[in-house]
């Protein structure tokens, strides 16, 4: 049998809240089981800690932190490298609206759950909606734009005195100062929450030097363990790559820490199949020699190799 001891962390979570967790209600309507508290560790000296049991778009994980490192927040950028993990959100704010004339959207994160020709018709709409931010620069501009998410706190976290960029300032001071214990990025501005299309679940990520290696630690307030979670735990370990890299450092640990970790009730089944399934050995993450500006690596620069994994499993998102 492989040994993957980063991927365990994340089967091992799965486990426990399978056993362990209490069913609760959430914003959603969906249902979850939940645990509260829970931390994994992962080793990136021990290769890149991407699931292997199931397949991660590794593309998708890519486009979305380089669009977040940019300081973006229009899914724009993202729609133009095929990646639509943020459409759901968009596309609410757009069916919302007093401009929306198409079919009955009302509900439809539940209802495309269990309305088949519902389902179609909202697959159809949401295309259509893409498409059009593709292709419509001020509708893109109206309709694609999240507000205040991830890009904008990261990079542009406005004050009285002017913005700050946060990740261009924790860069400066690991490299002068990496003993300090204030090596962090918040996301959670609560002047901001009510702007969001949805309020950071990966709220602040603390950065630590040790032995000319580079950590990181994440808290995560909400965590939906089996879509969300992979994809947070590739994106921020890729994160610290590029930023030891950056500061011409090794990497250390990934650290973990979930608020809400959660399974949604109608993700139960995919998760057991997901446990069922046999373990690959850690691909390796491969850079580019020489580090560029952060905002500036194309997906090219970012490779796996040796990414061995079973087959993907689909799930509902809950919106």
């Amino acid at each position: 049998m492989t040994v993957n001891h980063n991927e365990e962390q994340y089967l091992d979570l799965a486990r426990h809240v399978l056993e362990f967790g209490d069913q609760k209600g959430d914003r959603t309507g969906t249902g979850t089981k939940s645990v509260f508290g829970y931390q994994m560790r992962f080793n990136l000296q021990e290769g890149f800690p991407i699931l292997t049991t199931k397949k991660v778009a590794f593309g998708l994980v890519k486009s979305e932190l380089l669009w977040f490192l940019r300081g973006d927040t229009n899914i724009r950028f993202l729609l133009e490298h095929k990646n639509h993990i943020w459409d759901e959100w968009a596309f609410k704010k757009w069916v919302e609206s007093d401009e929306y004339t198409g079919p009955d959207m009302t509900d439809f994160g539940r209802r495309s759950l269990v309305d088949a020709a519902f389902n179609e018709e909202y697959k159809k709409e949401k295309r259509a909606f893409c498409q059009r931010i593709l292709e419509d620069d001020d509708f893109a501009k109206q309709y694609g734009n999240l507000g205040l998410v991830y890009g904008s706190q990261w990079r542009s976290w406005q004050t009285p005195n002017g913005p700050v960029d946060q990740i261009k300032k924790v860069i400066e001071q690991i490299k002068t100062n990496p003993d300090s214990r204030r090596l962090i990025v918040t996301a959670w501005n609560p002047a901001d929450v009510d702007n969001m299309a949805l309020p950071p679940c990966h709220t602040m990520f603390q950065f630590y030097v040790n032995n000319g290696k580079l950590s990181c630690q994440l808290y995560q307030r909400s965590a939906d363990i089996f879509l969300g979670v992979p994809f947070n735990i590739a994106s921020y370990a890729l994160l610290t790559h590029m930023i030891a890299h950056q500061c011409g450092l090794e990497v250390g640990e990934f650290v973990h820490t979930l608020g809400d970790a959660h399974i949604y009730l109608n993700h139960l089944d995919q998760i057991k199949e997901q446990l069922s399934r046999p373990v690959h050995q850690a691909p390796q993450l491969i850079l580019p020699a020489e580090a560029k500006p952060i905002d500036e690596y194309q997906m090219e620069d970012i490779k796996l190799e040796g990414y061995e994994h079973e087959d993907a499993i689909k799930a509902p998102v809950a919106v």
